[in-house]
């Protein structure tokens, strides 16, 4: 009798294990002027027409191989989270549109509506890539993600038209992709300091946490600026793993889908050599491909504020660029935007979620072929070779 309970406890288990799910909420992150109330709700129709058709999507796709997203059964939350910061710009973008409206009666018609149109699109986005305004939003945004984490859910962003600054500032001075070790040799510690750390092992953290623990600050310019007082920085140097978890992104995090995205636009300082937060860009691109995270850009083609996040480099490229051995390489980093919308250029930016159908089906294939970019050589040296072509 004894054998039979056992067994039927064993079977039991067995089948916990088997159908256990790992739930992932997709948070949404709004993108310009979403401050007034007849945008918020158009933003927050979209998502609840959008995200059941994106859950249905990739759940039952079977080709999103390799990644977070189908190693483990996981079932994505039927609820969306919606991530608002547009509402912050409010009082900034009310005292620009007084500023255009003494304009209205001021020269030519076809000048007030190009001004209009321009700050219609344009303002949140300038706001929002300031550090003062970024700031706070990254740390709301975190503490978001982290109340997931308390839950047991897992988490991936999707990040629209300006919210792609968002979510490239939380990978950016989230992540856990820096090494204080690797730092203080580049910084040129003393040799008392760099043995110190050697015989004080700490995990990777964050720019954040860098900080917030008072190692360092980082200049307008991207220079990191170590702390030359030795006794204070080996304190706090002791502090980084506690400070790390409270600063940094959770390891809950699978991944940033961005769309209709200008990013590169706003942020093409930091492909210079010369700005040090490039030699930050590079160990993020190895953090990302190392640890299994999805890093994806979707845009339609004909939307004029739909850049192309970087063009589409194997892990041999990508070793190149940076310099760095990427080691064991599992993740994803890759650009769609060639996707057809059929939508004039007028309103193609705005039109993700009306063309709910194509996006949703452009995501699961910019993952899908993501994956095959890098992990099936047949497949690489077709686009390869299509590439060479064009």
């Amino acid at each position: 009798m004894k054998r039979i309970i056992c067994l039927m406890i064993m079977i039991l288990m067995m089948q916990n294990l088997c159908f256990a799910q790992d739930k992932v909420t997709f948070i949404y992150i709004n993108g310009s002027n979403t401050n007034a109330q007849r945008d918020i709700d158009w933003f927050n129709k979209g998502i609840a027409k959008f995200h059941p058709m994106l859950k249905k999507k990739i759940e039952k796709n079977q080709n999103i191989v390799g990644t977070q997203f189908s190693k483990y059964k996981f079932e994505i939350n039927p609820q969306p989270k919606i991530f608002f910061w547009g509402d912050q710009s409010k009082n900034d973008i009310e005292f620009m549109h007084s500023s255009l409206d003494l304009t209205k009666n001021l020269g030519a018609p076809g000048a007030y509506f190009a001004r209009s149109m321009i700050s219609a699109y344009l303002h949140d986005a300038i706001w929002v890539s300031k550090t003062y305004h970024m700031l706070p939003i990254l740390e709301k945004l975190n503490a978001s993600v982290k109340e997931e984490q308390k839950k047991g859910n897992k988490v991936a962003l999707f990040g629209y038209s300006a919210g792609t600054f968002v979510t490239y500032q939380y990978m950016f001075t989230k992540y856990r992709y820096v090494s204080l070790k690797e730092v203080f040799n580049e910084a040129g510690v003393s040799d008392d300091v760099k043995k110190f750390v050697a015989a004080n092992p700490k995990k990777n953290t964050c720019l954040s946490a860098i900080g917030a623990a008072k190692i360092g600050t980082v200049t307008p310019k991207g220079d990191l600026i170590i702390d030359d007082i030795d006794k204070r920085l080996k304190e706090n140097y002791l502090k980084i793993d506690e400070i790390t978890e409270a600063a940094c992104a959770p390891e809950n995090v699978l991944g940033v889908v961005n769309y209709a995205s200008p990013v590169v636009v706003f942020y093409s300082d930091l492909t210079d050599p010369k700005f040090e937060y490039s030699e930050y860009n590079k160990y993020l691109i190895k953090y990302i491909m190392e640890n299994d995270l999805v890093f994806v850009t979707v845009n339609f083609r004909e939307d004029p504020l739909g850049f192309p996040a970087s063009r589409n480099l194997t892990v041999d490229e990508m070793e190149k660029s940076t310099g760095l051995d990427i080691e064991s390489p599992k993740g994803i980093f890759y650009d769609n935007s060639k996707v057809k919308s059929w939508r004039s250029f007028a309103v193609a930016h705005t039109s993700y979620y009306s063309a709910r159908r194509i996006f949703s089906n452009a995501i699961v294939k910019t993952m899908t072929e993501g994956y095959r970019f890098q992990y099936d050589p047949e497949f690489q040296a077709k686009m390869l070779k299509k590439r060479k072509d064009n």
